[in-house]
């Protein structure tokens, strides 16, 4: 009962202004806070008034739980990213972004974020987490990433007017995405990041997280010293707890999610940390479900959780959110990982680091990152193409050089060596392009459309490639291989020895672990 797929809202406890679009030295700032998230089991409301009311009546309150949900378009950036190829059972993984909006465009979210001259100001995405469903539905992986981080933002189009927001020249805090047109450009951020295609979003805000604490009855939470978050100058969320766990709700799970001053060094990092952990705790709450069992309770849970959602069109309405919350209750609290992004200090902002891109590898090749797959590494079921493969010498194949690096230059006449390698196997169609070398840090085999499926993982296997190295894309228009650097010589491929296990620096936290407790930094005791 993975309610977890909802709940990303909320901002720190200070929201500072953010800087123009970018500065000299290329960095963008855009402060504000964090999280919250959702609870999805609203549909059992709807079955509950089916059997008390008329099935007029029910259909009514059907509809009006549908009209709640605000919708929104998924993707605003102009790339796409390719499916993920579904394993041989015909199952594929599933990815939902949260995020936390930060927006006081409401007289209830100005009370609730507090810094009334940012009234009507563009929202910004100070909770980003990316939830990944394992294809055979065993396990769960969550992503968080710091509002802090910096990266590029593609360019984006607003739905609405039609505005179009340029890439950033510099790097950005990643929470301006969704002051770019919406939900949709934060989206497209993290595809462009990540390489992993996002299926749905979720999105709440402050308001939305007080009236589903409420809802659920609370949430414990622990601390491992008195805290009171507030300093001398006003900053921090107002949360004051007493020592050891607490069942926080309302305004006060809304302080815990954003607390910044006073959880151990006072970081973005911390905070989420500590949203992880109200997560996993709520996770086991709603799965002992012993707070929902009035259907009074579900049925104001309806309202307020669908009245604080937006989504994308995949995702818009009750039914749709139901078979969501299905999909999720498959996975049990301790086969959930949450993490967050391995990064680095640049300046008092964090860029991603090697382990991050490791942690995107997992996903995007749906591993477990609780270390618990099914297989063996190098044993997991390798996906089956969804078109049979033409004969080897009707495959067109075009071959490029994207042996190049930061630190060397492309690895003379790779595309020419490996086609001529393709046209001995009997691929007699094989071209090289010489025209440009490309950078690749792995060799890769696109194809754009599923009629080639069948013929690129055909190639893949006639090159040893692992079944991963076979991406559908729309920036081809024909199976597509490129040479990457990780063979930059011989006309042997040897996959490189990958490391399936979990980075340290992702601090992964297990979804049954509820001896959790937040260290309180001591300024902050009472």
């Amino acid at each position: 009962m993975t309610q977890n797929a909802v709940r990303g809202t909320l901002r720190d406890d200070d929201r500072s202004e953010p800087p123009p679009e970018e500065n000299p030295a290329g960095v963008e700032d855009g402060t504000r806070p964090r999280r919250g998230r959702r609870l999805l089991k609203w549909s059992a409301a709807v079955l509950a008034l089916l059997i008390a009311g008329s099935a007029t009546a029910g259909y009514l309150y059907y509809r009006k739980l549908n009209d709640n949900i605000d919708k929104q378009p998924l993707n605003l950036g102009d790339h796409k990213i390719a499916e993920p190829t579904p394993n041989a059972a015909g199952q594929t993984p599933l990815n939902i972004l949260l995020i936390g909006s930060d927006a006081r465009d409401t007289k209830e979210n100005q009370q609730l974020g507090g810094a009334r001259e940012t009234f009507g100001s563009k929202p910004l995405a100070d909770v980003q987490m990316l939830v990944h469903l394992s294809a055979d539905r065993t396990n769960m992986s969550v992503i968080s990433m710091p509002r802090d981080t910096l990266l590029k933002i593609p360019k984006c189009t607003d739905p609405d007017d039609g505005t179009v927001y340029p890439a950033s020249q510099g790097r950005v805090m990643t929470n301006q995405s969704l002051g770019r047109g919406g939900p949709g450009c934060t989206v497209a951020t993290w595809q462009e990041l990540t390489g992993i295609h996002i299926d749905h979003f979720l999105m709440v805000d402050f308001a939305g997280v007080v009236s589903m604490a409420d809802a659920v009855g609370g949430v414990p939470v622990c601390v491992d010293a008195n805290i009171h978050s507030r300093n001398s100058m006003g900053q921090g969320s107002g949360l004051k707890l007493e020592k050891g766990t607490t069942y926080v709700k309302g305004e006060q799970a809304l302080q815990w999610l954003r607390t910044r001053y006073g959880f151990e060094g006072g970081t973005d990092l911390a905070r989420a940390k500590a949203q992880h952990m109200y997560m996993t705790s709520l996770v086991r709450q709603l799965r002992e479900n012993a707070t929902l069992s009035s259907p009074n309770k579900l049925r104001r849970l309806a309202e307020r959780a669908t009245e604080a959602l937006t989504v994308d069109p995949g995702l818009d309405t009750v039914k749709k959110l139901y078979d969501l919350s299905g999909e999720l209750r498959k996975v049990k609290p301790e086969r959930i990982t949450m993490t967050t992004m391995p990064n680095r200090y640049v300046g008092a902002r964090v860029e991603p680091t090697e382990d991050a891109e490791k942690l995107f590898r997992l996903v995007r090749e749906d591993i477990a990152l609780d270390g618990r797959d099914v297989k063996p590494t190098g044993q997991r079921e390798q996906p089956v193409p969804s078109d049979p493969a033409a004969p080897d010498a009707e495959i067109a194949v075009q071959v490029l050089n994207g042996t190049r690096t930061d630190t060397e230059g492309a690895a003379p006449g790779r595309a020419s060596t490996v086609r001529a390698l393709l046209k001995d196997k009997g691929f007699s169609a094989a071209t090289a392009d010489t025209s440009s070398a490309l950078s690749e840090k792995r060799t890769v085999v696109r194809y754009p459309s599923a009629d080639l499926e069948g013929d690129a993982h055909r190639v893949a296997e006639a090159l040893g490639l692992p079944a991963s190295s076979v991406k559908r894309s729309t920036d081809v228009s024909g199976v597509t291989l490129v040479v990457g650097a990780d063979w930059r010589e011989g006309r042997t491929y040897k996959a490189p020895e990958e490391d399936t296990t979990t980075p340290e620096s992702a601090e992964p936290l297990n979804g049954a672990d509820d001896t959790a407790c937040m260290h309180v930094d001591p300024a902050f005791s009472w």
